[in-house]
């Protein structure tokens, strides 16, 4: 169901109260493009005492000879082993600025969004969170102590609803807002599925549709009207509001059961669809893979009439192309080809949400493409009144 907009003068504040102005970086985004990331992240690339390097072996993950499981640098979550036997420590970080209005579904999507990383690798019991948040300076005393509790409400409750729980963080004064956190688990190795073992003949799963950064700048530029007039012709106000409705349930919601499921159903790789969009992440998840493998996608689920919009601006998002970015996107997960249709039809009996099968794996140099015409699912594919999918 639809959820109520979140009104400043609700909160006695401003009527042009905006959380998304507190995000501006003046037309640059805030991820650092992939290939430069990967070049500033070469200072910490280190071996171990057997001489292994992140760099000497689809960085991070350890050969096959190595007797545990050790991934780095690279990937969604670094696995390492600890010091007391058989324990391994799951960890990642993410944080970004608001990118919806609703400071309390704001803290939702920036809790799933860091548990996503500690998922796609299959650690679904997650043993303690750490919040990371800024305030703005920009902000009056009355916004930031009026938005802020909720954006740590909103940040709590989804970690609740994850079974874990938030313990500590570290809060600073910026010109941005900026929200995230730190999620870590230790697990046994029966509890991890390292992400190395695509084989050819598997398929591609997606648990989430894409579209959310379409979504989200849509929204925005109802109330500019430059922009608003380049895509007033292919939507109608209402369906951009009900699409960023679809958008922020989407981003908030966890992908523990998706997660939970691989185990079920053998999956021999995982990521998690962000920042870098499907492609990106397709192409990083190809390129750790043990065996000559690529990833070929020929399906794009995408939230009803993003695509539309996409193709409006001349696909400046890069949506068909598997570039836009994503936040708190869906797993994608690589699973035998015999056992992803039953992954799918358990999503939708546990969550009530759809998954789909989006690409095959086949012989190749870890690489990952989209066909040049892929088929768009819409999602969903019927509208019903009152109701988001």
């Amino acid at each position: 169901m639809y959820r109520k907009y979140f009104d400043p003068l609700d909160y006695n504040l401003s009527a042009d109260f905006r959380l998304t102005k507190l995000s501006d970086l003046k037309g640059r985004g805030c991820k650092v493009p992939r290939e430069v990331l990967h070049r500033l992240l070469e200072g910490l690339q280190t071996a171990d005492k057997n001489g292994y390097g992140d760099g000497q072996h689809h960085q991070g993950i350890l050969p096959e000879s190595k007797p545990t499981p050790v991934v780095g640098i690279g990937l969604d979550s670094c696995v390492i082993p600890i010091r007391h036997g058989g324990l391994f420590l799951v960890q990642s970080t993410a944080f970004f600025y608001p990118l919806v209005d609703d400071p309390f579904v704001m803290g939702k999507i920036a809790c799933a969004n860091v548990l996503s990383d500690v998922y796609a690798m299959g650690a679904v019991e997650v043993d303690n969170m750490l919040m990371l948040l800024s305030t703005s300076n920009k902000m009056t005393d009355k916004e930031r102590d009026t938005i802020m509790p909720l954006i740590l409400q909103g940040f709590k409750e989804c970690a609740e609803e994850a079974g874990t729980s938030v313990q500590g963080g570290q809060t600073v004064i910026n010109p941005w807002l900026i929200v995230g956190g730190v999620a870590t688990a230790v697990c046994t190795q029966n509890e991890i599925i390292i992400p190395e073992n695509a084989i050819v003949g598997d398929v591609l799963v997606l648990t989430k549709p894409l579209g959310t950064q379409v979504a989200v700048n849509a929204h925005q530029w109802l109330e500019n009207p430059d922009r608003w007039n380049r895509i007033k012709s292919v939507i109608s106000e209402d369906d951009v509001r009900k699409a960023y409705q679809r958008a922020m349930n989407s981003m908030a919601r966890l992908n523990k059961i998706g997660a939970l499921l691989m185990h079920k159903y053998n999956a021999h790789a995982c990521t998690d669809v962000t920042g870098f969009g499907l492609l990106g992440h397709a192409q990083n998840l190809a390129k750790h893979q043990k065996h000559d493998v690529s990833f070929v996608i020929h399906n794009l689920p995408i939230i009803a009439k993003m695509a539309t919009i996409s193709k409006a601006c001349g696909n400046a998002f890069g949506l068909l192309q598997g570039t836009s970015a994503e936040t708190s996107g869906g797993l994608l997960v690589v699973l035998p080809r015999e056992q992803a249709a039953a992954y799918c039809k358990d999503i939708q009996a546990q969550e009530g949400y759809q998954a789909w099968i989006i690409g095959v794996v086949e012989k190749g140099g870890r690489t990952a493409k989209i066909i040049d015409k892929p088929r768009i699912i819409e999602v969903p594919a019927k509208d019903t009144e009152g109701e988001l999918w």
